[in-house]
C-alpha cells in the first residue's frame, strides 16, 4: 500500500480544507487538479509528435532508474545506520503525527512537568481530575522505530497477512494494550483508521495495473523499425527486469518498515510523508521525482499507444460510430483518437480513487491478455497456415496457462466486474462480427468452428442412420426464371415451417449451359437465392450446378449434393404445373426421370402441387385440420410430417387427421383400433377414421379421362417419331386394337369378377401380401400405388387405374375439401417409359380439386418406432 501514497506538500495545495474533517476531500481536490494540468501537458507533448515522447522516454527512464536504485542503496543503509523515523502508539494502536509533535503525555518543564499537545487532544483539560477518554488514561504512550532496518527480523512480523475492515485501528501486535468496553470512536481523535475493507483479491486489483504495460510495444509497432525482432526481445527483458524489481522491493519493504506504516495508506503516522521517500538515501526527493516522471512515462505511452489502436479500429470501418476517430494529421497522427483517450483519462482522474479505478483497469488488461493468449493458443492448435511465428521458443500450453490464470484472476479480483467486462466484450465482439461480415476477417473462432465441423464430419458414420437419428435433410430443388430468381418463393417457405426436426437443408437449382460461359450468372443467381433464404429463414447451404441439360443437373444434385456423413435423405420439389402444355412436351419427362432418381438413390420425395398457395411464415393458420391419406405402408414418413409442421407457429393450431383406406370384407373397426394403439406408442395425436370404398362399375367420365390421356400419349409419342417409325408405330396400334377386340370377345363369353386388392397397413396384410401370387389383370387400389406397376401394356389396365384415381380422388374432396393441408403416398413411375404420360395424368387426376397437396413417397425405410 506504500506505492499508492499520494504527497502533496500542504505549501503547494490549492484547495485547502475548512474544517478538521475536510482535509481528506481537499486532498481529492487537490489530486483532481494538479492530475488534470499534467494530463493537459502530457497530451499536449503526444499531439506534438511521437518523436519528442521517444526523447523525453529516456529522460524518465533515467530518472526511474535513479529512483530505483536509490531505494536499493536506502535499504542498504538500514542495515548499519537505520533511518530515524519515531512512530507514536498508544497502546498497541498508532497515532496521527498531524496534530501533536510530542509522543507523550505529559513532559517536563522547569516548575515540573506539563501535559502536552497528546493530552489536549484526549482529554477536557490540563490538571489530573479531569475526564479523558478512557483508553488513553489505561494505556501507555509509546514510540517505535518506523523503519527499523533490514537485520531487524520485522520481516516475520509482516510476513503474514493482516486484512481488516473499513473504519478500523490500524494496530501492532505484540505491544501491550489494556482492552475497553465498547466506545464512540470520535472523528477528532488521533488515531490512524484504514479508509477501506482490506482482502486479497482487492489487493491484487489494485497492484495489478502498475505490473500491466506488456502490450506497449505492439501498440507501437508502425513506429519501430523492426518490430518482429524488437517487440519479442524487448518485451520479454521488460517482463524480467520489471518482475525482479517488483519480487524484490516488496520483500525488502517488508523487512525493513513496520508493518503499521505499511498500512497506513496516506501515511497519517509520517505527517504524511512518503515513507519510500524516508527510506530512499540520499533524499526522499529522489522518490518523489522519479515517482511523478515514473508516473508521466507510463501516461505518455498509454497516450501514445491507446490513440493509435483506436484508430486502426476506426479505420476499419467495423464500427460506424467510431469512423470519425480515424482521421487525425497529414503526418497520420491520430488526433481526434488522442483527444477521446484525454477524455477517458480525465474521467478517471476526476474519480481521484486509485481503490476505485484500478479493479475496473485491471479487468480490461486481464481481457485483453487473455484474448491474446487465446489468440496464440487458436491458431497453433489449429495449425493456420499464416500463423507463422519468428519467435520459436513458444508452446501452446503457456498460452493456455496465461488464457487461464487471466480468467481466474478477473474473477478473483472482482467477480461483477469481470461479468461486466465479458458482456461488453461480448456484445462488441457480436457487433464487430455483424458489421464485418463482409470483410475478410480471420480469427481463431471460425478457424475453431472450420476444425470443430471437420472432426464432426470425419466421425459422422455412413450409410443409413438408425431410426431414433432419424430427420429429414431435405435437398430443395428450385427452378429459376428469365432474371435468374427462384419460381417457387413458397417452396423455401414451407422447407422452414419443415425444419422443426432441425436437419440439413441444401437449396439446389440448375443452370442450363457450360460454367465457362454462365459462370457470372450463376454467381448471380446463388446470391438471389441465399438472399430468399435469408427472408425465408430457411438456414442451409446453397448449391447451384450448372449443366448442359436440367435432367443431368438434377441428377447430379441428387447423387453428389452434400458433404461425407452429411447428406440428405430427402428431396423436396414442385409440381410440374406446366406439364400439360404443348410447347413444352418434355417438361414431365424431367419431372419423371428425377422421381426414378430418387427411388435409385434410396431417397424420400416431397412433392409440393399448388404450391404457390402454400402459406408464408408470416400466415397463421387459426384452425383446421392436416389429413393424411395413408394408402401404402412408407416407413412411417407420412406420419411424421405433420408432426414436424406442427412444430411451426404457421401450423401450430392445425389438428392432424389420419384416413386410411378399406374395403368390404375388412374389418373397419379393428383397422382403427389397431391404428390409433400404434400411434399412441408413436406419442403422435391424430384423429383416426377408416374409410370403406366398394368397387362399382367403370363410370362414363372414366373412359373419357383415360381416352383423353391415351389421345395425348400417341399424339405425343407421334411427334418425336420419324416418318418410317410413325408407320411402324400405326401398324402397332392396328395390332394392338386387333387384339383388344379379341380380349373383349373372349371376356363376354366368360365374364369375371375383378379382383380386389387388399391396400392395408398392417405387418400382417403387408407379410400376406408380399407372397401373393402377381396377376397383370390384377385390379384396385394395389396397381395405382405399386412400387412397379406394369402400366401401358394394356389400354384396359390404364382403365382400371383410372378408375381408381379417380374413386381415391372423390373419397379424398368428400372427406378433406377443407384440409389446410392434404398428404397421399405418391404412386412409383412406371417401369415402362412409355407410359410416363400416363403416370402425370394420374397423378393429376388424384390431386384434383384439392387446394394444397403434399405427394409423399418414401424411401422405404423406418422413420419413426416405438421403441423410440
Amino acid at each position: 500500500m506504500a506505492w499508492s501514497q499520494t504527497y502533496i506538500s500542504p505549501s503547494a495545495a490549492i484547495v485547502r480544507a475548512e474544517g478538521a474533517g475536510g482535509e481528506a476531500t481537499a486532498l481529492l481536490h487537490n489530486m483532481r487538479v494538479y492530475g488534470t494540468c499534467t494530463l493537459a501537458l502530457m497530451a499536449t507533448v503526444v499531439f506534438v509528435g511521437v518523436k519528442y515522447v521517444n526523447k523525453l522516454a529516456l529522460v524518465f527512464l533515467a530518472c526511474v532508474v535513479l529512483s530505483i536504485l536509490a531505494i536499493y542503496a536506502g535499504v542498504v543503509k538500514t542495515a548499519f545506520d537505520p533511518p530515524d523515523i519515531p512512530i507514536c502508539l498508544l497502546g498497541n494502536r498508532t497515532l496521527s503525527r498531524r496534530s501533536f509533535d510530542v509522543c507523550a503525555k505529559v513532559h517536563a518543564t522547569n516548575n515540573g512537568s506539563a501535559t502536552t499537545a497528546l493530552w489536549s487532544l484526549f482529554c477536557n483539560g490540563s490538571t489530573a481530575s479531569i475526564s479523558c477518554d478512557q483508553y488513553f488514561a489505561q494505556n501507555n504512550v509509546t514510540e517505535i522505530q518506523g523503519i527499523p532496518g533490514v537485520v531487524s527480523g520485522v520481516l516475520l512480523d509482516n510476513l503474514w497477512s493482516a486484512y481488516a475492515d473499513k473504519g478500523v485501528f490500524v494496530e501492532k501486535k505484540g505491544v501491550p494494550s489494556v482492552p475497553v468496553p465498547e466506545e464512540s470512536r470520535a472523528s477528532g481523535l488521533p488515531y490512524v483508521l484504514t479508509d477501506i475493507t482490506t482482502y486479497f483479491t482487492m489487493l491484487v486489483g489494485i497492484y495489478f495495473p502498475s505490473v500491466t504495460g506488456i502490450m506497449a510495444g505492439s501498440n507501437r509497432s508502425g513506429d519501430l523499425k523492426d518490430a518482429q525482432k524488437s517487440i519479442p526481445s524487448g518485451t520479454i527483458l521488460a517482463i524480467v527486469t520489471t518482475s525482479f524489481i517488483y519480487l524484490s522491493c516488496i520483500v525488502l519493504f517488508g523487512a525493513c518498515i513496520e508493518g503499521v506504516i505499511l498500512r497506513d495508506k496516506f501515511g497519517e503516522a509520517l505527517q504524511g510523508n512518503l515513507v519510500i521517500g524516508m527510506l530512499a538515501w540520499p533524499s526522499p526527493w529522489v522518490i518523489v521525482i522519479g515517482s511523478f516522471f515514473s508516473t508521466c512515462g507510463a501516461g505518455l505511452q498509454s497516450l501514445t499507444g491507446a490513440p493509435r489502436l483506436l484508430q486502426a479500429i476506426a479505420r476499419d470501418g467495423i464500427i460506424p460510430f467510431l469512423q470519425v476517430f480515424g482521421h487525425g494529421k497529414a503526418n497520420g497522427e491520430p488526433t481526434w483518437a488522442l483527444l477521446l483517450t484525454a477524455l477517458i483519462c480525465e474521467t478517471g482522474i476526476l474519480i481521484a480513487s486509485l481503490d476505485s479505478v484500478a479493479p475496473i483497469l485491471s479487468m480490461f488488461f486481464l481481457m485483453c491478455y487473455m484474448f491474446v493468449n487465446l489468440a496464440c493458443a487458436l491458431q497453433t492448435l489449429l495449425r493456420t497456415p499464416n500463423w507463422r511465428p519468428r519467435f520459436k521458443y513458444y508452446h501452446w500450453t503457456l498460452s493456455f496457462l496465461g488464457m487461464s490464470l487471466c480468467f481466474a484472476l478477473m474473477f478473483i479480483c472482482s467477480w461483477y466486474y469481470a461479468l461486466c467486462a465479458m458482456l461488453i466484450a461480448g456484445c462488441i465482439y457480436k457487433y464487430i462480427e455483424y458489421r464485418g461480415a463482409e470483410k475478410e476477417w480471420g480469427d481463431g473462432i471460425r478457424g475453431l468452428s472450420l476444425n470443430a465441423a471437420r472432426y464432426a464430419l470425419l466421425h459422422v458414420e455412413h450409410g443409413p442412420l438408425h431410426t431414433k437419428n432419424w430427420r429429414p435433410q431435405v435437398l430443395v430443388l428450385v427452378n429459376l426464371n428469365a432474371e435468374r430468381c427462384v419460381k417457387h418463393p413458397r417452396l423455401l417457405s414451407f422447407t422452414s415451417q419443415l425444419k422443426a426436426g432441425k436437419g440439413l437443408t441444401i437449396v439446389g437449382s440448375v443452370l442450363e449451359g457450360t460454367f465457362l460461359d454462365q459462370h457470372v450468372e450463376a454467381r448471380q443467381a446463388e446470391e438471389n437465392i441465399r438472399a430468399l433464404m435469408g427472408t425465408e429463414k430457411a438456414k442451409g447451404f446453397c448449391q447451384l450446378v450448372v449443366s448442359s441439360s436440367l435432367r443431368d443437373g438434377m441428377s447430379h444434385l441428387i447423387q453428389s449434393a452434400g458433404l461425407g456423413g452429411m447428406k440428405h435423405n430427402t428431396v423436396l420439389m414442385a409440381w410440374p404445373e406446366a406439364w400439360k402444355r404443348e410447347d413444352s412436351p418434355f417438361s414431365w419427362k424431367n419431372f419423371v426421370d428425377t422421381v426414378r432418381d430418387t427411388t435409385a438413390a434410396q431417397q424420400a420425395l416431397l412433392v409440393a402441387k399448388n404450391v404457390d398457395l402454400f402459406p408464408q411464415n408470416q400466415e397463421r393458420f387459426s384452425d383446421g385440420h392436416i389429413d393424411v391419406w395413408w394408402i401404402v405402408h412408407d416407413g412411417g414418413l407420412l406420419m411424421l410430417l405433420p408432426f414436424l409442421l406442427r412444430q411451426h407457429k404457421v401450423w401450430r393450431r392445425c389438428q392432424m387427421r389420419i384416413f386410411t383406406v378399406a374395403q368390404v370384407h375388412d374389418n373397419s373397426i379393428q383397422m382403427k383400433k389397431d391404428l390409433q394403439t400404434f400411434l399412441y406408442h408413436l406419442r403422435i395425436s391424430a384423429e383416426v377414421e377408416v374409410v370403406e370404398m366398394v368397387e362399382n362399375d367403370i363410370s362414363a367420365f372414366t373412359y373419357e379421362r383415360t381416352l383423353v390421356m391415351e389421345q395425348r400419349s400417341q399424339m405425343l409419342r407421334q411427334m418425336r417419331l420419324s416418318k418410317t417409325e410413325q408407320e411402324r408405330e400405326a401398324q402397332l396400334i392396328h395390332d394392338r386394337n386387333t387384339i383388344s377386340h379379341s380380349a373383349v370377345a373372349a371376356k363376354t363369353q366368360a365374364p369375371c369378377a375383378l379382383d380386389k386388392v387388399q391396400m392395408t397397413w398392417t405387418k400382417e396384410k403387408l407379410v400376406a401380401e408380399k407372397y401373393r401370387n402377381k396377376d397383370t389383370s390384377v385390379s384396385g387400389f394395389k396397381d395405382l400405388f405399386s412400387l412397379k406397376p406394369e402400366w401401358g401394356s394394356l389400354d384396359q389396365s390404364n382403365v382400371r387405374r383410372m378408375h381408381t384415381a379417380v374413386k381415391l380422388n372423390g373419397v379424398v374432396l368428400d372427406k378433406s375439401q377443407d384440409a389446410q393441408l392434404v398428404l397421399l403416398n405418391m404412386p412409383g413411375p412406371p417401369r415402362n417409359r412409355q407410359g410416363d404420360e400416363n403416370y402425370m395424368e394420374f397423378l393429376e387426376v388424384l390431386t384434383e380439386g384439392l387446394n394444397r397437396v403434399l405427394l409423399v413417397r418414401g424411401s422405404g425405410r423406418e422413420v419413426v418406432t416405438i421403441y423410440s
